[in-house]
């Protein structure tokens, strides 16, 4: 008899009650699952490639963190983290064995509508004479209280006196804010990411939304607006080795664009099967294609 209770309380805590959710996070300021969305924002919030995800259940959230619930059987991890490539200052590419995938509703499901709890309403102002459409709120896809977008660049020939290079930005399947458009002037792979990234902050802005997250495959474009910008800035625009930064007027670009807007940026694995970075990349390869600005 004892057992038998026992077990059944344990089944009860693993059910979500309510219609509530669970929301585990596998890589931020405390590992966890916890039951509302404003917990689980207190870890992932500007935590370098968080790694957070929304279940219906307690014991499928514990699974996606790596461990059993307090006081019970452990889980094995949902995902094996393997290597990842990370780029430095430079520009350069060194391996980093044992990088976690960032993973989160917004990568599986990028279109689909958040709970109640999550989404807090924004009104898009109409601005007179702007050429870019004005996009009713609920077209848009929310993680808390930002709105989700992909942005991905790509070259073709990167290096070369031919290279074509294109940007695109993915908001969501048929959206009409979805970008497909050919980089202008030098043709490389880490400006037309860099661009694509700006092309969303704009568009972002010309609909009134404050919060937005990026998700992006380049750790170049993250690591150089999260980390190295303010010391480029107060080092004269130069690298901590005392080399020219390369792409100094793209990253003041960024820079200046990410002012009054709050950003996440998410890396995502590039070419891993994510819809919205698959969809991005499809964009700038389109982009690619068409005839130089």
């Amino acid at each position: 008899m004892l057992r038998w209770l026992v077990a059944l309380l344990s089944h009860s805590c693993f059910v979500s009650k309510g219609g509530g959710m669970f929301y585990a996070v596998r890589k931020g300021r405390q590992t966890g699952v916890y039951r509302t969305w404003a917990e689980c924002q207190q870890q992932v919030n500007r935590f370098p490639s968080a790694s957070f995800k929304k279940f219906a259940t307690e014991k499928e959230a514990w699974a996606f963190v790596g461990a059993g619930p307090p006081g019970g059987q452990q889980s094995a991890p949902a995902e094996t983290p393997g290597a990842s490539a990370v780029t430095q200052e430079d520009g350069s590419q060194r391996e980093e064995p044992g990088t976690d995938v960032v993973c989160c509703n917004a990568c599986k499901r990028p279109y689909e509508q958040p709970t109640n709890e999550e989404h807090t309403v924004k009104r898009a102002k109409h601005d007179e004479g702007h050429s870019t459409p004005i996009v009713s709120e609920d077209k848009f896809s929310y993680m808390g209280e930002f709105a989700v977008v992909y942005t991905d660049g790509c070259c073709s020939g990167n290096g070369r006196n031919r290279a074509r290079a294109g940007i695109g930005v993915y908001w969501g399947p048929g959206h009409p804010l979805n970008i497909s458009e050919r980089l202008p002037g030098r043709q490389t792979n880490q400006r037309a990411e860099i661009h694509a990234a700006c092309k969303a902050i704009e568009q972002a802005k010309s609909q009134n939304i404050k919060k937005l997250i990026i998700y992006t495959d380049s750790k170049f474009t993250i690591n150089g607006i999260t980390s190295w910008v303010e010391n480029w800035k107060t080092n004269g625009w130069r690298t901590s080795s005392g080399g020219s930064v390369i792409n100094k007027e793209d990253f003041q670009k960024l820079d200046s664009l990410s002012q009054g807007i709050e950003i996440q940026w998410m890396h995502i694995p590039g070419h891993a099967g994510f819809q919205g970075n698959e969809e991005a990349d499809r964009l700038a390869r389109e982009g690619a294609s068409k005839q130089k600005l």
